[in-house]
C-alpha cells in the first residue's frame, strides 16, 4: 500500500490506486487484505481509477478501539473524498455487507456491486450464526487466535483436514495476525439474516453476483439481496465459485459501473474468454 488517508477517528487507512475514469472502490471480506483485490484492481483499472485497501485492523492500515461497525462506513467515507468525493463500490463477501451498509447511510455512491454476500437464508442458518458468534467471541476473548480462525473456516465449509493442513502451513502465522479481524466482519454481517428494511433504503443500482457452481443458498442469498433492494439486479456467473475469477468477473462490474442497467433486470451470464 503506498497511500493513506485519515478515517473521522484518527485512524489511518493504507490504500493503492490505479488507473483513470470513475472512482471504484474495492473492499475485501474476511481474512483478507487490500492485496486480495490486486488483481481485479489491474482488470478494472483500464477503465477506472480503482482503489483496493487494507481495512481497519488488518495489513498496513491502523486500527482504534472500540470496534464499530460505523467506523468502518467512515472509512470508507476517508476513501471516498480521497477519490474526489464520489464512487462506486464493490465488496465480496462480508465485505459486500460492509458496501451495503455504506450505501445505506447515505454516502455519496453511485453504484453497488456485491458477490455471494453470505446472508442465512437456509433453515438453521440464523442459530448457526449465533453459535458461531458466541465461540468466536470466547476465543477472541481469551487470545486463543488459532481456534478462532479454525471456527472460521469450518463456518464457511472448509474440509476438517484442510484446516489442519493449513494450521501447519507457513501461511497459519499470518491468519492468526488478522484473526481479530474476524469480530469485525461479524460484527458487520449482524444477525446473518438479510437485511431487508437496510437494502430496500438504498437509492442507488444494486448489482448481486452469484457463482453458477456455488451452493445454492449462497445463490439465492444473492438474489434476495438483488429482490430486497429497491434497484436491484441479479446475475449468476457460469462454473464460478467464492473463489470467482478476476478475469470472469471484471466485465460483469465494468458494464454495470460504467452502464445504465435496468434495475430488477437478470442479466445474461458472460462466458469466459474462449468459450463457445
Amino acid at each position: 500500500m503506498d497511500k493513506n488517508t485519515i478515517s473521522r477517528d484518527g485512524t489511518h487507512i493504507a490504500y493503492e490506486r490505479t488507473g483513470q475514469g470513475p472512482a471504484v472502490v474495492l473492499v475485501s471480506g474476511a481474512m483478507s487484505t487490500g492485496a486480495t483485490m490486486a488483481p481485479l484492481a489491474a482488470h478494472l483499472s483500464d477503465r477506472f481509477d480503482v482503489i483496493a485497501y487494507d481495512r481497519r485492523g488488518r495489513g498496513e492500515s491502523g486500527d482504534t478501539a472500540p470496534y464499530a461497525v460505523a467506523r468502518e462506513v467512515e472509512d470508507l467515507a476517508a476513501l471516498i473524498d480521497a477519490a474526489g468525493g464520489e464512487a462506486s463500490l464493490y465488496g465480496i463477501s462480508s465485505g459486500g455487507a460492509l458496501v451495503l451498509r455504506a450505501a445505506a447511510s447515505g454516502l455519496p455512491v453511485r453504484r453497488v456491486a456485491v458477490y455471494e454476500v453470505p446472508f442465512a437464508v437456509y433453515e438453521g442458518g440464523a442459530a448457526e450464526r449465533a453459535e458461531y458468534t458466541e465461540r468466536l467471541d470466547e476465543a477472541l476473548g481469551h487470545g486463543r487466535r488459532g481456534d478462532a480462525v479454525e471456527l472460521f473456516l469450518r463456518l464457511t465449509g472448509l474440509a476438517e483436514e484442510m484446516i489442519q493442513g493449513a494450521r501447519h502451513s507457513p501461511m497459519w502465522a499470518g491468519l492468526e495476525a488478522i484473526a481479530p479481524s474476524l469480530a469485525y466482519d461479524n460484527a458487520v454481517m449482524g444477525d446473518g439474516l438479510v437485511p431487508s428494511e437496510r437494502l430496500a433504503s438504498i437509492t442507488v443500482p444494486v448489482l448481486s453476483v452469484a457463482g453458477g457452481a456455488s451452493p445454492a443458498w449462497m445463490r439465492e442469498a444473492a438474489r434476495a439481496v438483488a429482490e430486497t433492494a429497491s434497484q436491484g439486479t441479479y446475475r449468476s456467473l457460469e462454473g464460478q465459485t467464492h473463489t470467482v475469477d478476476p478475469s470472469v468477473l471484471a466485465p460483469v462490474l465494468a458494464e454495470f459501473f460504467s452502464s445504465a442497467a435496468h434495475p430488477g433486470q437478470e442479466l445474461r451470464n458472460p462466458k469466459p474468454t474462449g468459450q463457445k
